[in-house]
């Protein structure tokens, strides 16, 4: 499953960069009402009655007095009472997204399909912001009775209502978040699942209440040109999003730049030694060392180093062999350790530090893709040929 650090990531990066203007095309409305909450105690001059006789002017003067300014910590309440409720209902579905997600295993390409799906209603979310009218259509909104309801609840002046209203958002989603929640789903534990929903609402926490204001007291025009920034973003995102589902599920590969690959074979007793196993000065390297190698039982053992990244990621190995790969993790971590082999189905956690194994079984000659379960780091091994 991905790592719940490398989603928290994914999630605030995606709030931070349209999460906010997203998000607050929908309800920035119900955070406008609740921010701007009237203060009971502060009366407008307005709605004092003048006095009738000449001597109380200087009454008149004392009620038609401006009131005292609200302290910044005060005015502030209501919009962080907002943002708390809304954390705390975004991580708790996050959190049982991922359970559903572990009880439902999905293969690694499931889990692939989804991120595409994910990044495909973004690509319709933009497409509605940039007002084209049949995307519209297909976009959930929200009951019309349900945001009246919350924004007279709005209103009123219980300093939970706003930690309420912000608690409700999730069932108001905006289409960004729909993708976040996709994703939720593909994280496969509770923790990674809240993690990614608590970093979407943290990345959208800065830029919510701005924009929410402005997409409610803007004229019309510069609304337009937000709505249209706005989808400028969701749209790389969902581009990025697409990408990294279709190197997750093995289709594509879009690494260009790959170093040389390792090739086999090397042999521990007796065999073959490649020229890569000498040194400038002649010296034999350990065939144990060498990322592509056979042992003494004849089986090839293809290792693949895991950090932060996969080292090598392209190997070249024999087909018709006995293959193990093994997985060395050396201080891994991030995305890379949730390692995937889409064509066959294998999910595994690497070792921070430590191996791990996989049998690969006889390969056929072909191309064998692996990656990270976000589709962030790929590689490949090409079996070539066939034994001696």
């Amino acid at each position: 499953m991905p790592s719940s650090v490398a989603l928290f990531i994914t999630g605030v990066s995606t709030g931070l960069l349209a999460g906010g203007a997203s998000c607050a095309a929908v309800q920035g409305g119900l955070l406008a009402g609740a921010v701007t909450r009237r203060d009971p105690a502060q009366v407008p001059a307005s709605t004092l009655k003048r006095p009738k006789s000449a001597g109380s002017t200087a009454t008149v003067q004392r009620a038609a007095a401006p009131p005292t300014p609200e302290p910044s910590a005060r005015r502030l309440a209501p919009v962080g009472a907002f943002l708390i409720g809304k954390l705390l209902s975004h991580t708790i579905l996050g959190a049982l997204l991922g359970i559903f997600g572990a009880a439902l295993q999905p293969s690694p390409r499931t889990q692939a399909a989804l991120l595409v799906a994910a990044g495909v209603l973004m690509v319709l979310f933009a497409l509605d912001l940039f007002g084209v009218k049949a995307v519209g259509r297909l976009m959930p909104r929200p009951p019309a009775a349900f945001g009246r309801l919350l924004r007279r609840s709005a209103k009123t002046d219980s300093v939970a209502t706003p930690a309420l209203i912000g608690f409700a958002t999730v069932l108001v989603p905006c289409g960004v978040t729909l993708s976040m929640e996709l994703i939720a789903v593909t994280a496969g534990s509770p923790v990674a699942g809240a993690a990614v929903m608590a970093g979407f609402v943290l990345g959208t926490a800065p830029l919510f209440a701005a924009l929410g204001y402005l997409f409610r007291r803007t004229s019309q025009a510069l609304s337009g040109q937000l709505a249209a920034l706005t989808g400028v973003v969701v749209l790389a995102i969902a581009t990025w999003t697409v990408a990294s589902g279709l190197q997750a599920g093995g289709w594509v590969s879009f690494d260009q730049d790959k170093p040389a690959a390792a090739t086999a074979p090397f042999t521990v007793e007796g065999g073959t030694e490649n020229e890569s196993q000498r040194g400038s000065t002649g010296a034999q390297t350990p065939a144990t060392d060498q990322p592509v190698r056979t042992d003494a039982s004849g089986r090839q053992i293809v290792t693949l180093t895991v950090t932060d990244f996969y080292v090598p990621t392209q190997f070249t190995a024999k087909a018709g062999m006995p293959t193990t790969l093994v997985l060395r993790g050396k201080d891994s971590g991030g995305c890379a350790r949730a390692f995937t082999i889409p064509e066959l189905g294998v999910q595994e956690i690497v070792k921070r530090n430590g191996d791990t194994k996989i049998d690969l079984g006889t390969r056929k000659p072909g191309m064998l893709r692996f990656s990270c379960a976000m589709g962030m780091q790929t590689g490949q091994i090409d079996f070539q040929g066939g034994p001696q």
